[in-house]
C-alpha cells in the first residue's frame, strides 16, 4: 500500500514539476518577446543586415513568443516589402547594407538588389560596408552608391565554381550502395553513386549554368560600378580584388574605412556633425512597421501561394512542400470569390513525383476558374518545374535554376556489407513476386524491370504535362529534358518559361490577366506556429534545435550536408528532383 501511495505521489510530483517548468518557459518566452512599439526617428537610416537564412515566405504569427527559440530565418517577402515601404517613408533617408553573410541563392540576392535599385529612384542613398565580402555579398552590395570595406578585411571575387562529391569507390569498399534507375542523360542526382568522375554531360550542363549566372552577375555589377565586363573578368582572373587595397585600386570598392569612419560618412549624408547621434533602425524592427502597411488595396484580391522546399509526401510545412498544406491553400484560393487570380511562387529542387502530380492536378482545376501565374525563386527544378508547367504564364529570374525534366529512383542496398559481416537473409513468400526486394540481397532483374517501368512511365507523364502546359510537342520537350538543368535566362530562350522577372512582375501579370486595376494580396499558406509544431512533434522541434546548433557552431555548409543526407533518407518512390546538390560559390 505504501509503495502504491509513493508511486502515485511520484507521478503527481512529476506532473506538477512539469507544469511549473512549462509555465516558466511560457513566461520567459513572453518576457523575451516583449518590445516597445517600434518608432522610426526622423532622419533615420534603415540597416539592411541579414543574419539568418532567407526563405521566400515565413508565414508565421509575429506575436508567437516561441519563434525566439525555433524560428531562425528571414522572409524575402518581408525584406522586399520593407524596402518598398522605406522608399516612401519620409523618415527614412537612406539604406545601409552592412556585414551580410547571405544564406540564400543568387536569385534571392538578385531580387533584393532590384528592390534596392528601385529604392534609389526616390533620390535616397544606399551605402554598403563590410568586414568581409563573399562574391554573393559583394554582388548585392555593388548596387550601392558607394561601397566600403574594413582596411584589414577580405574580399572574394574570382568567378563561380561548383563541386560535386562522388561515392562509387566508397560504396565498393563499404559494401553499402544505392541501386539506381534513372531516365535522362543529364539526370546526375544519382551520378555520384554510379561513377567516381563527372560525366561530360554533367560537366557541360554545370559549366553552362555557371557561365549563364556569372554573365548575369557581372553585367549588373558592370552597370553599378561603371566597369566593363572585360575589366571585371580580368579582375577575377588575376584575383585583383583579393584584398582591400587591390579591390580599391581596381574600382570594386570606393574606400577603406573602419566602421566608425563609415558611420561618419552616413552622418555627413544626413547633414549631421560627427558628434551627433546617428539614428538607425534595423530590418527586423522595421518589418514590424512595413508588415502592417498595405502596399496594395482593393476589395478584389490576388492569392499568392508559396511552395518552398523539397517535395515530400505528407502535410508539408515552412521547410518542405507536402500535398496537404499546398492543396488546402490552392482550394481556398480557388473557392474564395474575392480572389480573382492565383500566383504560385515556387522555390524547390523537386522531390516526390506523385506529390508533384497531385499538386499539378489541383492547380489545373484552379486554372479552369482563375488565371494562374508562376513566379520561380532560386530554383524551380524537376518536381518544382512539374508543378509550374501548366501555368498561364511563368516568370523566373535570370539566375533561377530550373528545368531538370527527368526522374529517377534510388534504393539502398547492403548485400555486400551483409556478406562481409556474416549476415544471411532468407525470404519466404506466397507468390512468384511477393518477395520483390530485400535490402540484404542484390537487386534481381525482375524487380529492376518493374522499377525501370515505373520510372519510364513517370518520365513520359512528365513530358506530357510540360508539352501540354508550354504548347510544345513531346519531342520538343524531350530535347530540352533528359534531366538537363537550365538557368532562367536560358529557359527563356528555349521556351520553358515566358518572361524574366520576379514575384512582383508575376503579380502584375496576374492582375492584368484578371483585368484588375486595384487589388490587395492574400498570402498562403499560414504555417503553424513554433509552439504548435513543438507540441505536435517533439522530434521536429528537437531537429530545429539541432539544426540551429549545427549552423551556429559548425557553419552552414555542414548544416547543408546534414539536410542533404536527411532528405536522401526521406525519399520514397520515384523522384522528380534536381539532378545534383549544387552549391554555387
Amino acid at each position: 500500500m505504501n509503495f502504491l501511495r509513493n508511486f502515485l505521489a511520484s507521478i503527481l510530483g512529476t506532473l506538477v514539476a512539469f507544469g511549473v517548468l512549462f509555465f516558466m518557459f511560457i513566461l520567459l518566452a513572453s518576457l523575451l518577446n516583449t518590445e516597445d512599439a517600434v518608432v522610426v526617428a526622423k532622419n533615420s537610416v534603415l540597416e539592411l543586415k541579414i543574419k539568418y537564412p532567407i526563405r521566400d515566405f515565413v508565414g508565421k504569427d509575429d506575436a508567437d513568443p516561441f519563434s525566439l527559440f525555433f524560428e531562425r530565418s528571414q522572409s524575402l517577402d518581408d525584406i522586399l516589402d520593407a524596402i518598398k515601404v522605406a522608399k516612401e517613408d519620409d523618415k527614412i533617408k537612406g539604406i545601409s547594407i552592412s556585414n551580410n553573410f547571405l544564406s540564400a541563392g543568387y536569385s534571392t540576392a538578385q531580387a533584393i538588389r532590384k528592390a534596392l535599385e528601385n529604392f534609389k529612384e526616390s533620390g535616397k542613398f544606399v551605402f554598403a560596408y563590410g568586414d568581409f565580402y563573399s562574391q554573393k555579398d559583394y554582388y548585392l552590395a555593388s548596387v550601392a552608391d558607394s561601397v566600403f570595406i574594413n582596411p584589414v578585411g577580405s574580399m572574394d571575387f574570382k568567378g563561380l565554381s561548383a563541386e560535386v562529391l562522388y561515392f562509387k569507390s566508397l560504396q565498393e569498399k563499404s559494401g553499402v550502395k544505392m541501386e539506381v534507375i534513372r531516365h535522362g542523360k543529364y539526370k546526375s542526382a544519382v551520378e555520384p553513386f554510379l561513377a567516381d568522375e563527372m560525366s561530360e554531360e554533367n560537366r557541360n550542363q554545370i559549366s553552362e549554368l555557371l557561365g549563364s549566372f556569372w554573365n548575369e552577375i557581372i553585367t549588373e555589377i558592370s552597370v553599378s560600378r561603371n566597369l566593363s565586363v572585360d575589366q571585371l573578368n580580368t579582375i577575377a582572373d588575376t584575383l585583383g580584388g583579393r584584398n582591400p587595397r587591390y579591390a580599391n585600386r581596381t574600382g570594386l570598392i570606393d574606400g577603406l574605412l573602419h566602421y566608425d569612419e563609415y558611420e561618419n560618412k552616413l552622418k555627413a549624408l544626413l547633414g549631421l556633425e560627427k558628434t551627433n547621434e546617428l539614428n538607425t533602425i534595423n530590418l527586423r524592427k522595421y518589418t514590424k512597421i512595413s508588415n502592417v502597411k498595405r502596399l496594395k488595396t482593393g476589395k478584389d484580391k490576388l492569392a499568392v501561394i508559396f511552395a518552398q522546399g523539397q517535395i515530400f509526401y505528407g502535410e508539408g510545412g515552412p521547410d518542405n512542400i507536402g500535398q496537404g498544406i499546398i492543396v488546402k491553400a490552392i482550394r481556398k484560393a480557388r473557392d474564395d470569390k474575392s480572389v480573382k487570380a492565383i500566383v504560385l511562387r515556387v522555390n524547390s529542387p523537386g522531390g516526390s513525383a506523385v506529390v508533384a502530380d497531385i499538386i499539378w492536378r489541383e492547380l489545373e482545376l484552379a486554372k479552369k476558374e482563375k488565371p494562374l501565374v508562376v513566379s520561380m525563386g532560386d530554383m524551380a527544378a524537376s518536381g518544382g518545374y512539374y508543378i509550374a508547367a501548366g501555368a498561364n504564364k511563368i516568370y523566373a529570374e535570370p539566375t533561377t535554376i530550373t528545368g531538370s525534366i527527368g526522374v529517377f529512383g534510388t534504393i539502398p542496398n547492403i548485400s555486400e556489407l551483409a556478406k562481409n559481416v556474416g549476415i544471411n537473409a532468407e525470404q519466404v513468400g506466397t507468390n512468384k513476386n511477393s518477395v520483390d526486394y530485400s535490402l540484404f540481397e542484390p537487386m534481381g532483374n525482375e524487380f529492376r524491370k518493374v522499377v525501370t517501368e515505373s520510372v519510364e512511365d513517370v518520365y513520359d507523364i512528365f513530358l506530357e504535362r510540360v508539352a501540354s502546359g508550354r504548347g510544345l510537342t513531346i519531342a520538343e520537350v524531350d530535347s530540352l529534358a533528359q534531366g538537363r538543368v537550365w538557368s532562367g535566362a536560358d529557359a527563356k530562350e528555349n521556351g520553358l518559361i515566358d518572361e524574366l522577372g520576379g514575384l512582383e512582375d508575376a503579380i502584375v501579370e496576374a492582375a492584368k490577366l484578371a483585368e484588375l486595376k486595384e487589388y490587395s494580396l492574400k498570402k498562403y499558406p499560414r504555417y503553424k506556429s513554433s509552439f504548435e509544431r513543438f507540441m505536435e512533434d517533439m522530434e521536429g522541434a528537437s531537429l530545429q534545435v539541432k539544426q540551429n546548433w549545427v549552423r551556429e557552431e559548425l557553419g552552414p555548409e555542414l548544416l547543408s550536408l546534414y539536410n542533404e543526407v536527411k532528405g536522401l533518407m526521406n525519399q520514397k518512390g520515384v523522384q522528380a528532383r534536381l539532378p545534383h546538390s549544387l552549391t554555387i560559390k
